[in-house]
């Protein structure tokens, strides 16, 4: 264990448990594997290119304990340690949540399932200290900070793990707006290579790419010239320009630097979609293809520039649960290759 770990361990008391974790001998972590969170399956999976599950986190379908992450939306891959978020389930999303199971809560777990760090408390939703609401996506940065997307709490928060303090937050703690220092309902944030932080303010259908200063300003937005309904994600490409999940479209669209589309794929137009599948992921590959979560056609897929789909898992529009491969999920909400943009972020110190 690293550094950072260590002194997480020493600084402040942790939550420990067991959950439930499958592994296969030689397959967890290795590169070009992808990491998925199975939304309402309450786990976060690691497939092998194969589809076959080498790695898990959660029970499954039937476990809203906190010993799973109940209705996992982010997840991606820290040395060998797992960095996650829970939002809960909405009512009636599942049988067993007719009235909704709520978590709020990021985690950091080890191999073994083990949570070494955590911010939020289990079913206690809030803006206190140690408080969220339906944390939608976690970033770990280079500092050793984590960025956590406040959804409910319609802001933007990075937390010191040492302490749990709060060191930097763009969006006002329960005001929604589309004003300076307002967001509404975001759903992503990522550092970028220019230190600036790039969000997805989803219900104001545009990403802002803001400076990581107190107070922070707004250096540019992206809308697709107006044409975006429901900002899920957004990254910065290595040509600059910058590419986004066009969610309530059912789009993916990349655009450059004045906001123009220069590619994009709809995930609804395939034999058997769901007529809104709401994608909510959508990375750029090293190899140039785009892996997309495609939420509620239940299914990641890998496609390539020009459009042919080269890689899936699950199957479209058909919400299910295997216990060994990825053949059903239900409601991916992310997926990154390990070793891939965010799939494992070096250095770790782990």
């Amino acid at each position: 264990m690293g550094r950072l770990a260590a002194s997480i361990l020493v600084g402040i008391g942790l939550v420990w448990c067991t959950a439930g974790i499958a592994s296969a001998a030689g397959g967890f972590n290795q590169p070009g594997n992808i990491l998925i969170t199975d939304q309402f399956n309450n786990r976060v999976i690691e497939i092998d290119p194969t589809g076959k599950i080498v790695w898990q986190f959660g029970h499954g379908p039937g476990d809203t304990s906190a010993n799973a992450m109940v209705g996992t939306n982010d997840a991606e891959r820290v040395g060998t340690h797992t960095l996650m978020s829970g939002t809960g389930i909405p009512a009636g999303a599942t049988p067993n949540c007719k009235k909704g199971c709520t978590d709020n809560r990021v985690v950091l777990v080890d191999q073994s399932g083990n949570i070494v760090w955590q911010y939020g408390q289990f079913q206690v939703t809030g803006f206190g200290p140690n408080q969220l609401n339906t944390p939608v996506q976690n970033t770990f940065l280079p500092s050793g900070n984590v960025l956590i997307t406040d959804q409910g709490n319609q802001r933007i928060i990075e937390v010191r793990p040492t302490d749990n303090a709060i060191v930097w937050q763009y969006g006002q703690n329960g005001v929604a707006g589309n004003g300076p220092n307002q967001l509404s309902n975001p759903n992503a944030a990522e550092l970028l290579a220019n230190g600036h932080i790039l969000i997805s303010d989803e219900n104001n259908n545009r990403a802002i790419e803001v400076t990581h200063t107190n107070p922070s300003s707004i250096i540019a937005t992206f809308t697709a010239h107006g044409t975006a309904s429901g900002m899920a994600f957004a990254s910065r490409l290595a040509n600059g320009n910058t590419l986004l999940t066009d969610s309530n479209n059912n789009r993916i669209v990349e655009v450059d630097s004045s906001d123009t589309p220069v590619w994009q794929y709809f995930t609804n137009t395939r034999a058997g979609s769901n007529p809104s599948p709401l994608p909510t992921r959508a990375v750029r590959l090293a190899n140039g293809n785009t892996l997309i979560s495609d939420q509620f056609n239940d299914q990641v897929i890998e496609i390539s520039p020009s459009k042919v789909i080269v890689a899936s898992f699950g199957t479209i529009n058909d919400p299910g649960f295997s216990s060994k491969t990825a053949a059903e999920m239900n409601a991916p909400y992310s997926a990154y290759v390990i070793g891939d943009y965010t799939g494992i972020t070096p250095p770790t110190g782990f």
